[in-house]
């Protein structure tokens, strides 16, 4: 296959002009951090937001230029908010807030573990929907800019709208407003993204997503404890972190570590999941502790903080997420959507009635 260079890319958006300049965007300088990696193109076209409407065909056209060179298998192209050069700054404005996120989201749940595989997703997508079934106006933040998983465990396909090509219109599955970087990029598109990128984007999804009022956000976060956690913690009032582990040593060592960084970057931790605790085989009805059982319960109680259930490995779980029908919406009489939604009581309890008090934390490193 033909290796795509940076030189070729660079050369062909040379032909993209911007309108009503006598400038090509590579000449301009709006490009910015263009990746080329097996055949994957990405990059930024940094602008003013005051002109994304009459940018938009521009980046098509970027996207459309660079997929047309022998060897390039995908290009995606996004539109930021361009820096300008400022004067020195007053002491006044230097201590002035960054742009309040999400304003009219009354309480902020991030769902997250210390390792991937263990059900993060599944158990965030569920809680969406028992929160939702509980009466409350609901909302799902996909946060996992690598690996966003919220299209399909949700079910969603198609891009999101945005009427003046500034504010994103949201999607929305099983009652519960959604988005993800998965709906802007191909399904099978790797993000080739550094720490800023990363921040930048999540910030877009919290700051230009028309979310609307909403009682509760649930934000899927990857895994790890990396760039997604700290922005967040950062930049919005997390009202509580729920940790979803399996019972196995091994898990509950990283979810350890996650619980951690929560209590280390002020944001409450309203306790621990355990998923696949156990597997009930559906055809001679005998249970088996797979990845051992208890673990969770027993690593909450050493942690300081509660245990919020446990939910089994079955098949049906597994093949709700598949198909993005989530277990709690495809059958919301049976046992699984109602451990989902006692563990939704639970946490609804914690924050719900002011129990604990969202803060914006101080964050220090050592």
């Amino acid at each position: 296959m033909t290796q795509v260079t940076e030189t070729e890319i660079i050369a062909a958006l040379k032909s993209v002009e911007i309108p009503g300049t006598e400038y090509n965007i590579i000449d301009a300088g709006v490009v910015s951090g263009l990746v080329v990696k097996d055949g994957h193109v990405q990059f930024a076209l940094e602008i003013d937001p005051a002109t994304a409407e009459k940018m938009e065909p521009v980046r098509k056209q970027a996207e459309q230029v660079a997929a047309r060179i022998a060897g390039v298998l995908s290009v995606t192209a996004v539109l930021t908010a361009h820096k300008q050069a400022e004067k020195q700054p007053s002491p006044e404005q230097e201590q002035q807030q960054p742009k309040k996120l999400l304003p009219q989201i009354g309480a902020i749940i991030a769902v997250a573990s210390g390792k991937g595989g263990v059900g993060k997703s599944t158990t965030s997508a569920n809680l969406a929907v028992a929160f939702r079934q509980m009466g409350l106006r609901t909302a799902m933040l996909d946060a996992d800019i690598y690996g966003p998983s919220l299209p399909t465990m949700m079910g969603i396909s198609g891009r999101p709208s945005s009427p003046d090509g500034k504010i994103i219109i949201p999607m929305e599955a099983h009652g519960v407003t959604c988005m993800s970087i998965g709906f802007l990029v191909p399904q099978d598109t790797p993000m080739i993204w550094r720490g800023p990128m990363v921040m930048g984007a999540l910030e877009q999804m919290m700051g230009d997503v028309q979310w609307g009022p909403q009682d509760v956000l649930v934000v899927d976060m990857p895994p790890g404890t990396g760039d997604a956690q700290l922005t967040m913690a950062q930049r919005v009032p997390i009202a509580g972190a729920v940790i979803v582990s399996t019972p196995q040593d091994l898990s509950l060592i990283d979810a350890k570590k996650g619980l951690n960084m929560f209590r280390k970057v002020e944001v409450p931790v309203l306790g621990i999941v355990e998923n696949m605790s156990y597997f009930h085989c559906p055809h001679c009805g005998e249970r088996s502790d797979i990845f051992s059982h208890g673990g969770a319960s027993k690593a909450a109680t050493e942690m300081g903080v509660d245990f919020l259930g446990e939910v089994p490995l079955d098949m049906a779980i597994r093949a709700g997420g598949d198909d993005g029908t989530p277990i709690a919406a495809a059958e919301p009489d049976g046992a699984y959507a109602k451990s989902y939604r006692a563990i939704a009581e639970k946490i609804w309890d914690k924050i719900g009635t002011g129990a604990v008090q969202p803060v914006a934390p101080n964050i220090s490193f050592e």
